[in-house]
């Protein structure tokens, strides 16, 4: 149950964190257009549109959009652009589905 707990907490950190500006931001950042995020993300370039619009769109696909743009090793922090992981590496494409994927270095 602490397991289930914690992965709310850290959904919770990843919305606060990641802004519609964020996601204009890491599209010019990567070159994407809405409608390759779209594909990268599966999540409708509708939503995409919305979310940047600062319009509502349901946590999941936030949430998806976030993840696929940690996965190119991208950070969010409120207030800042988008930046990139000191690490130097990007995650893997396979931590994208797990639910512990906030969690991933």
């Amino acid at each position: 149950m602490a397991s289930l707990a914690m992965n709310h907490i850290l959904e919770r950190i990843a919305l606060f964190q990641f802004t519609p500006t964020h996601c204009v931001q890491a599209r010019a950042m990567l070159g994407w257009s809405a409608e390759q995020l779209s594909r990268e993300a599966e999540v409708a370039v509708e939503d995409i549109q919305r979310f940047e619009a600062q319009q509502e769109v349901a946590d999941a696909a936030r949430l998806a959009l976030a993840y696929r743009f940690e996965a190119q090793g991208l950070v969010f922090f409120p207030g800042f652009a988008p930046g990139r992981s000191a690490s130097g590496q990007c995650a893997s494409s396979e931590s994208v589905g797990r639910g512990d994927y906030a969690m991933a270095d």
